[in-house]
């Protein structure tokens, strides 16, 4: 795609009163735009000054944007991820740097089509959740990806499917969820945690969890498939990293991850990996198409996600040195998964050559389904009159070309290019 031509026009007087409430506009022309999981061929209008989605008609002038039959999507949700670019939500130190690494990587994610994310804690010690948690409070950066919350992986796993993470650190449901996290960190930063159905109690703390307005996700189990649907009445609604860290779909034991063929009306959100190494593409496949509307896009990513391949240093989730060959990441010595290492627009673009499908319902997987599942969707994910404008404008390909926040281009493929080159003339 060549650089978007951009058309200026001048309002007349009487559209400019017209437009007093919206202020000025730009609209998005030559394109199409992902809605309900299909391409709509039309043009899309949004608000300069309030950063929202405006009606598609009766507006004349403002800025035009030739997008060259590029495709508009809402900008992508990373509802699972532990870090990337060399920062893990682990590495805490105080509030004020953390705040810094945490703005820092916001800009990241924003070169990977991401415009908000809920950043996960694995299981750590209480004292650290504790100290972590009160600095992942939902807030607006600018410019950059919105911080959505923290999602709590642990500690309320069982220690058979413990992955990477440490078992001597999980605690019985019976543990209040005060006690570990602290109490205010339930009304704010907290927004999803991943515990495991068929421990004693699950069912009271997921209520508890529940009416604080966490969601909760099923994982790190050993659940049958009974107590999977025990888990679902008692408020869980989503799977996480399904066919991981969790017994196999079997002939007569389909477990966890059977629940994906429940009814629509009753199937969970399910999240996947779609990385070629914690499951095998046609696994990936079967999965999504079980249940598309609720099938869910994650990268599970770590903060050795973009760096080059090498051994490093660890964290307090995991004490042992960390092992990247390119995108599989290990507990150095071990065949020990410990997280992915592919961006978010490679999962979608390997969701559509593993599955078949359009790039609006693989588009849909990081983006109306992850807002639906996460009860945000009247204000971001889905490109409607009144939601934010955060957008990402991709290739037929997937390929993420621009980045939008609340109606503000923020990245640019194309620009990014430019600028390394004549960053290389320089130094040349």
């Amino acid at each position: 795609m060549t650089s978007p031509k951009k058309v200026s026009a001048t309002l007349t007087q009487a559209v400019a009163r017209a437009l007093t409430m919206s202020g000025w506009f730009t609209l998005f022309t030559n394109c199409r735009y992902i809605l309900n999981g299909e391409l709509v061929e039309d043009h899309l209008v949004i608000s300069d000054e309030t950063g929202l989605i405006l009606k598609r008609e009766g507006y004349i002038g403002g800025e035009a944007i030739d997008l060259e039959d590029s495709i508009i999507a809402p900008g992508f949700l990373e509802l699972h991820t532990n870090g990337a670019n060399g920062f893990h939500f682990t590495h805490f130190k105080d509030e004020k740097s953390y705040a810094r690494k945490i703005d820092d990587i916001a800009r990241y994610y924003t070169t990977q089509g991401v415009t908000g994310f809920w950043a996960t804690i694995p299981t750590v010690k209480s004292d650290e959740f504790q100290k972590i948690l009160p600095s992942l409070t939902p807030r607006p950066i600018p410019n950059s990806a919105s911080l959505l919350g923290a999602h709590t992986e642990g500690p309320y796993l069982h220690p058979a499917k413990n992955g990477a993470h440490n078992a001597s650190l999980f605690q019985p449901c019976s543990t209040s969820p005060s006690t570990i996290f602290g109490a205010s960190n339930l009304q704010s930063s907290i927004k999803l945690v991943t515990l495991a159905p068929e421990l004693p109690g699950s069912s009271s703390l997921i209520k508890t969890l529940k009416s604080h307005g966490i969601k909760v996700s099923m994982g790190h189990s050993t659940a049958t498939y009974d107590q999977g649907i025990a888990g679902l009445s008692a408020g869980a609604t989503c799977l996480t990293h399904t066919l991981n860290a969790m017994p196999p779909l079997g002939s007569r034991a389909p477990g966890l991850a059977g629940l994906v063929s429940l009814p629509d009306a009753q199937v969970p959100y399910y999240t996947i990996i779609a990385d070629g190494q914690h499951l095998h593409p046609s696994t990936v496949s079967l999965l999504h198409r079980a249940t598309p509307r609720r099938s869910i896009l994650i990268t599970d990513s770590i903060e050795l996600a973009s760096l080059p391949d090498g051994t490093y240093p660890g964290h307090s989730q995991i004490p042992f040195q960390q092992t990247k060959a390119g995108n599989r990441a290990t507990i150095a010595g071990t065949d020990t998964l410990i997280g992915g290492c592919v961006p978010l627009q490679q999962s979608v673009r390997n969701l559509m050559e593993w599955s078949g499908c359009g790039i609006a319902e693989a588009v849909s997987t990081v983006t109306e389904n992850v807002a639906g599942m996460m009860g945000i969707d009247a204000e971001r994910g889905v490109l409607k009159e009144g939601r934010r404008a955060d957008l990402t404008v991709l290739s037929e390909q997937g390929e993420v070309l621009q980045t939008w926040i609340a109606g503000v281009k923020v990245w640019d493929k194309e620009e990014e290019v430019t600028r390394r080159e004549e960053d290389g003339e320089a130094r040349g």
